[in-house]
């Protein structure tokens, strides 16, 4: 049986690459490809929205999908702890189901695990990301995901230390910890999560250098997941088996 896509946000980089990754497909057919021209019900009809547009548009092309019936991709960042909860309480009770990737690069994922893990065992603890100078939401996806992370696996914990926090130039707090944002022509994406301990640092660093390469595995194993998903599900570990238990997975 055939899927239909529209995908919104098309036009855009990582919309051409998912438009291109879904034609390669036997079992999904691109139907419409959406601009920011294009009308909300242009989205009507389909099995499966895919949504790469910007953190103001988003929410209401997911709601609009889900509301028509549809199957939701998410690949837009800027989705807030607080937006996922109210969305996964959207679709209690429906047999709908949304699928939110804030990066589909399979290192990114590996890389925020393993933060992840270490977080444990430092109370020192901020993150540093950059990307292109076009990108309109800071921070990343990327970083708020992992330092939600982070956060829930050093519940018991508390919070990092953050001296100074008060001062601009320490970055803004994500639960707790100082995320600097960088936008600067000639990258791509980096992440460089940092770890304070006596006498010692860790750094944990994923770099982007060719997103088509990087982002295709993720883009392959997300469009049948979010096909065939039932309810709200966050992030590309929760699509892989990474042999480690985060927060929220058993």
């Amino acid at each position: 049986m055939t899927t239909t896509v529209a995908v919104a946000g098309a036009s855009g980089k990582l919309g051409s690459l998912i438009t291109g990754i879904i034609d390669g497909f036997d079992d999904f057919e691109l139907v419409a490809a959406l601009g920011s021209s294009s009308a909300l019900s242009d989205l009507d009809g389909v099995d499966l929205v895919v949504d790469v547009t910007t953190p103001a548009v988003s929410p209401a092309i997911v709601e609009r999908a889900v509301a028509s019936g549809s199957n939701v991709l998410v690949g837009t960042s800027g989705w807030s702890s607080a937006r996922l909860a109210e969305l996964g309480r959207r679709l209690e009770g429906t047999d709908r189901g949304v699928v939110v990737i804030p990066n589909f690069s399979l290192g990114s994922v590996l890389a925020t695990s393993l933060a992840t893990v270490a977080s444990r065992f430092f109370e020192s603890i901020e993150i540093l990301e950059a990307h292109r100078a076009t990108k309109v939401d800071s921070p990343s996806g990327t970083a708020v995901r992992t330092a939600e992370l982070m956060a829930a696996a050093r519940a018991d914990a508390g919070p990092v230390e953050a001296p100074h926090i008060d001062q601009r130039a320490r970055g803004q707090q994500v639960t707790s910890i100082p995320v600097h944002s960088m936008r600067l022509r000639g990258v791509v994406a980096k992440q460089d999560v940092v770890f304070g301990g006596d006498g010692e640092t860790l750094t944990i660093t994923h770099e982007t250098i060719e997103p088509s390469a990087a982002y295709d595995v993720g883009i392959r194993l997300a469009l049948p997941a979010a096909r065939d998903a039932r309810g709200l599900i966050v992030g590309l570990e929760s699509l892989v088996d990474l042999g480690i238990a985060l927060p929220g997975r058993s």
